[in-house]
């Protein structure tokens, strides 16, 4: 099939292209316009006849009419994600966020795309009020970010409402892996352990988390595009499967066989209300609709994970000393 994926050039955008790619798909993948012509992740993807590279920004809507003709899918992940810079930015991410799936819904209205994979996020839920999380949760804006995903996701949905436009809003819970932002805390313990820290300043290590490897977040995105049961719902991708910061954080000190100490720096706490607790995802529907299954464990994601960054040629890729906002 002829797919498009925005988003493309970032963690989970780069591993799904090169999935797609695996799968025999001709894929368009989207970059983020820069001067530099610098493709990000998509750098690592080796060149590939059915790889279509393009370079520009889903907060154009012309630009976006133009880049889903002639595609059957499309995967959209074009979106800025860093809670924390939400707080001081939120403008930005109801432009990119909100405004560039409302861009991207009614470019495939227009070109009669047969699927659109819309990407949430286990943000929209905010502290759990019961667990496990299934799709009925109610949704809980604890920061600008969330709020803007919130926005995105009732935008998808509205046109498969009013237009019987083919959406699928994947949500999956909190993904980690190679090639995962900085400012997310698994590659910030561990360029930093890497680099030989002995001392890591990190914010609250109570809340919890459903952790997912990337490469199962994948093929969570792939099954529910495969199955025509999904049209029209929001779907958890989750492990089903809770652990504390603290519990995570032990782990990669051990698979590491590291001495390093953890440090509360009380600039990197959340505000009170909008830190998100607990998170457990269901993923009941997922596996009822699909035929997908979590294949990797949180000790083996780690492990896979810990190698790749403690790689030289990728960890000089990261500033470990800055503190990403």
């Amino acid at each position: 099939m002829n797919i498009l994926v925005t988003g493309a050039d970032g963690f989970i955008g780069s591993h799904l292209t090169e999935m797609l790619l695996g799968k025999g798909h001709k894929v368009r993948a989207l970059s983020q316009y820069n001067s530099f012509n610098y493709w990000g992740w998509l750098e690592d993807i080796p060149t590939n006849e059915n790889l279509e590279i393009i370079s520009g920004d889903v907060r154009d809507p012309h630009f976006c009419k133009g880049i889903t003709k002639n595609i059957d899918v499309v995967f959209h992940l074009a979106a800025l994600i860093a809670i924390p810079y939400s707080y001081v930015a939120p403008d930005s991410y109801v432009d990119t966020n909100v405004k560039g799936t409302l861009n991207i819904c009614q470019a495939a209205k227009e070109n009669g795309i047969q699927r659109l994979i819309h990407t949430s996020t286990s943000e929209v839920y905010g502290t759990a009020l019961y667990v496990p999380i299934d799709e009925k949760h109610p949704k809980q804006p604890q920061s600008p970010y969330s709020a803007s995903k919130i926005g995105a996701d009732m935008m998808a949905m509205s046109f498969f409402n009013a237009f019987e436009l083919p959406v699928t809003i994947a949500r999956p819970f909190n993904t980690y892996g190679p090639r995962q932002s900085a400012r997310a805390i698994i590659p910030t313990i561990i360029t930093q352990i890497a680099n030989g820290a002995k001392e890591i300043k990190l914010g609250d290590l109570s809340p919890t988390r459903d952790f997912n490897f990337v490469k199962d977040t994948c093929t969570g995105f792939i099954a529910l595009a495969e199955s025509d049961q999904t049209i029209g719902k929001e779907i958890n991708i989750a492990s089903n499967f809770e652990i504390s910061m603290k519990d995570t954080l032990e782990l990669i000190k051990a698979i590491m066989k590291s001495d390093v100490q953890f440090i509360t720096d009380e600039n990197r706490i959340r505000p009170g209300k909008s830190e998100v607790f607990r998170l457990w995802g269901d993923n009941s529907l997922i596996t009822q609709l699909t035929s997908f299954k979590p294949k990797y464990t949180i000790e083996e994601g780690l492990k896979e994970t810990c190698e790749w960054f403690s790689n030289p040629e990728y960890l000089k890729q990261y500033k470990s000393g800055i503190y990403n906002v």
